[in-house]
């Protein structure tokens, strides 16, 4: 038994040198080395020899196995290489030709809207502050004069959690609470900031309306502010948005959180105001919800409203997107197809 095992090392180191090509490689590692090759099966057979002779054999064919494993690294590795040396001279890789370009990628339409938005309010004074997604019932609805069971709450179904009381925002009013939380009280001090975020509501996805969108609220809070200068700053928005000719009109409207309040809308820039699809030939679109700071919530945040006063306004980056482009869907923004992307 001894005899043969040396015979058949002798043999398969032979044919291993022999070896140029990788086929021919993985069949010798079958032969010998494989789970049924002839060095493993030899291995095995300790079992069926008397009882002196196994410690040596055992021995001797591991010694053997764990050889021919080593030889046939070093046998890879040098066929591996002769190939790439081969590929080379052969002339498969020239490496003087130009690299491949890699596709570049590009800004989410919503981020452009994003960016000019940040970029408008900035030069008008205002910072960015950022709020949380996941909010308590109490800040994202009680706190903006929505106390339990108050019919506005219908209008914003709502995602809730399994922990009591914890939801995903509605909108990004909650993040007006917290910010006058954090400038209010003792050394009460002017506010004027957007909150841009994505906001969540349990919707039936359609063509106008998905679960998630951004949107970007924004918030002044100082004294002596009245409604002109809310209609001011948003009239001077959208000429720095739409361009310096841009007409505008307010319409009265209701928000529990501002008092009085309005809605904001532009001639449409698509038609010129004559009237087509996306203004639904009204020749106007909406671009945004306002109005004074109510004074409950001006003292929920911590300012006394007989002292201070503030405007808030609401915009949605993805619903300007659409009007601009005349994009007829809003789930294109979420589906991720470059066809419609790369446009951007």
């Amino acid at each position: 038994m001894q005899s043969q095992l040396e015979t058949i090392y002798a043999q398969a180191a032979a044919e291993l040198d022999s070896i140029a090509s990788g086929e021919a490689l993985d069949a010798w590692e079958a032969k010998y080395l494989g789970k049924k090759g002839v060095v493993i099966e030899l291995v095995r057979s300790v079992g069926t020899l008397p009882k002196e002779e196994r410690a040596d054999f055992g021995k001797r064919a591991n010694a053997i196995r764990d050889a021919l494993m080593e030889a046939y690294q070093r046998r890879s590795e040098s066929i591996k290489a002769q190939a790439l040396a081969a590929d080379l001279e052969g002339g498969a890789i020239d490496v003087t030709l130009p690299g491949r370009p890699r596709q570049m990628g590009g800004l989410h339409p919503s981020t452009h809207t994003l960016r000019r938005f940040y970029e408008i309010w900035a030069e008008m004074g205002f910072q960015v502050y950022r709020s949380r997604d996941v909010e308590d019932d109490d800040t994202n609805f009680t706190l903006l004069n929505m106390p339990p069971h108050h019919p506005a709450r219908d209008m914003q179904d709502t995602f809730h959690t399994t922990t009591p009381n914890v939801i995903l925002r509605t909108h990004t009013s909650p993040g007006q609470i917290r910010a006058m939380r954090e400038f209010g009280g003792e050394g009460t001090q002017p506010i004027r900031i957007i909150l841009p975020g994505m906001s969540y509501r349990f919707e039936q996805i359609t063509a106008r309306s998905e679960i998630q969108f951004h949107q970007v609220e924004g918030l002044a809070v100082g004294k002596h502010i009245r409604m002109s200068d809310l209609k001011g700053t948003i009239a001077e928005f959208a000429k720095r948005m739409f361009g310096q000719n841009a007409k505008m009109r307010y319409r009265a409207s209701y928000f529990p959180f501002t008092e009085p309040s309005m809605e904001v809308d532009v001639e449409c820039f698509l038609c010129g105001g004559t009237g087509c699809r996306i203004c639904k030939y009204t020749g106007w679109l909406e671009i945004a919800g306002s109005g004074m700071v109510h004074p409950v919530v001006l003292r929920n945040g911590g300012y006394d409203p007989d002292v201070w006063s503030g405007f808030a306004f609401g915009m949605g980056p993805e619903r300007m997107t659409l009007l601009r482009h005349a994009i007829p869907d809003i789930r294109y923004f979420w589906g991720n197809d470059l066809r419609f992307l790369e446009q951007f």
